[in-house]
């Protein structure tokens, strides 16, 4: 029951994660988003954002393992 739960939490924090990536929609406008066609390196709280998606989607993925195995 408490991995449902978690999984539940780690899914919408990984929702809007990606939502705050998007680079020319969504809420990444807000905080500053450029609309530029070329890449630039991540920065600052950009760089945070990604290291956390990249987090979370691991985690999801481990307690998505866990609760078929334990099932």
């Amino acid at each position: 029951m408490y991995i449902a739960i978690a999984q539940i939490v780690i899914s919408i924090t990984l929702i809007v994660l990606i939502l705050l990536q998007e680079r020319s929609s969504g809420l990444s406008g807000v905080f500053g988003g450029s609309e530029e066609g070329f890449y630039q390196t991540r920065r600052g709280l950009e760089r945070i954002i990604f290291g956390a998606t990249i987090f979370f989607a691991a985690a999801l993925v481990v307690l998505s393992l866990v609760n078929i195995y334990l099932k």
